[in-house]
């Protein structure tokens, strides 16, 4: 996925908010909500926020940090 489809992905996302239940379908499977939630644990995912209970990301937030990790 290039830096560019990225970016499409929080225009096409119909809110600014991404549950993290939800990042496996934003991402296409790249990301499964496991693995985020790894991430998270270690210091090294995006910005969360927690919503009654609930972890969820800024579209934007979460973009940037998938482009921080592309490598093409």
């Amino acid at each position: 996925m290039t830096r560019d489809a990225l970016s499409e992905l929080a225009e096409r996302w119909p809110s600014a908010i991404v549950a993290r239940t939800a990042v496996d379908r934003f991402t296409g499977g790249l990301i499964s909500s496991k693995s985020l939630a790894n991430a998270d644990s270690a210091g090294e995912g995006p910005p969360r926020l927690k919503i009654g209970g609930k972890v969820a990301y800024r579209a934007v937030d979460l973009v940037s940090w998938l482009q921080e990790r592309c490598t093409a």
